[in-house]
């Protein structure tokens, strides 16, 4: 049988994952996030189901590999929190690449209307039974300039969103597709006329904190940024130094650099210790869901299917993992995954 433990346990996650359990899987929960205080709790565990602020830290894996734990799957697409090089020749790791693209580009379209047509606003006043519309007026998406930064599936389909608004599509990627029939221009193009920029990137040493006080200065005035990629990627004093000098004229977030202690928790009796995040919340302008984009029940299903597959393909002895993940990849001379073989 294979045992694993799964950290960072919400109601939803039990709902797509537990009709997995059987004789040849047994899922243990637990609602604490895995880090070097909650290790221990994997002791006699095979296997290891990690969310996005999970600690995977070097001395969190070499604790992982001395319990006897051998493969890391992750129940997410992005992996920054994982130390990949402390895991070769130890333990294998697994992700989950693309569960639902559509639910996160939906999800930045409904941020981005929800604040440009003042919805939350709105909503609010009438539950209060105030019908006024001052200080309610919008802008129109049709002929605006969208700026999309990364155009992997995610950034594609909501590049397709916006095109079905009347949008003009600018797109960055580091290694553009000509093969997509995209509008491909520089990041300093970018910045310079997009109305609204979005980021669908993920987190690497080059793109951390990609929107900071440099680029935002090179923006147009009154731009509006859509976050649903990670965190890290936004300066968040950097953004809130724009908003407050009225050059940034929107922020839509949906990810946080410091959100690890914050999201996925009801905080609503305490105080918020972190002083930037409740600045931000505070601004007429700024809408922050928490981490909840890729929240839908064909999101979900399709997590728990792709990351049980990938569990099940460690186990069946083949060659080649499914989705395993290496601190080397794209070096084709020297990684076996991308000879067909598994990282180790």
């Amino acid at each position: 049988m294979i045992k694993i433990a799964f950290f960072d346990t919400h109601s939803y996650d039990r709902e797509s994952f537990e009709k997995y359990n059987s004789n040849e899987i047994s899922i243990t929960f637990f609602e604490l996030k895995l880090g070097p205080q909650t290790v221990d709790l994997a002791k006699g565990y095979d296997v290891i189901c990690a969310f996005v602020n999970d600690n995977l830290s070097k001395e969190v894996i070499n604790k992982l590999y001395e319990n006897g734990v051998k493969l890391i799957a992750l129940r997410c697409a992005g992996y920054n929190n994982v130390d990949l090089t402390a895991c070769f020749g130890k333990i294998h790791v697994v992700h989950v690449p693309a569960y639902s693209p559509n639910a996160v580009a939906e999800h930045a379209m409904a941020l981005l209307l929800t604040s440009i047509r003042r919805i939350h606003k709105a909503y609010n006043r009438t539950r209060d039974y105030n019908f006024s519309l001052e200080g309610l007026t919008g802008f129109n998406l049709n002929g605006k300039t969208v700026g999309v930064i990364g155009t992997g599936r995610i950034g594609r389909i909501f590049i397709d969103i916006c095109k079905g608004f009347g949008m003009n599509v600018l797109a960055y990627d580091k290694f553009p597709n000509p093969d997509f029939g995209l509008n491909y221009v520089s990041i300093e193009t970018l910045f310079k006329e997009s109305d609204i920029i979005s980021l669908h990137c993920p987190l690497t040493d080059e793109t951390k904190h990609l929107i900071n006080s440099d680029s935002i200065k090179l923006m147009k005035k009154g731009v509006v940024i859509l976050n649903t990629s990670r965190g890290a990627l936004v300066d968040a004093e950097a953004l809130l130094e724009g908003i407050k000098e009225r050059k940034i004229g929107a922020a839509c977030l949906d990810v946080y650099e410091e959100e690890s202690d914050v999201f996925f928790a009801d905080k609503s009796g305490h105080i918020l210790n972190d002083e930037v995040l409740a600045r931000l919340i505070s601004m007429p302008n700024v809408i922050v869901t928490s981490h909840q984009a890729f929240l839908t029940s064909e999101a979900l299903d399709s997590i728990a299917k792709v990351t049980i597959e990938n569990i099940k393909s460690f186990y069946d002895q083949s060659e080649l993992i499914s989705n395993e993940l290496c601190y080397n990849c794209g070096n084709k001379e020297n990684c076996r995954k991308q000879r067909k073989a598994k990282c180790f």
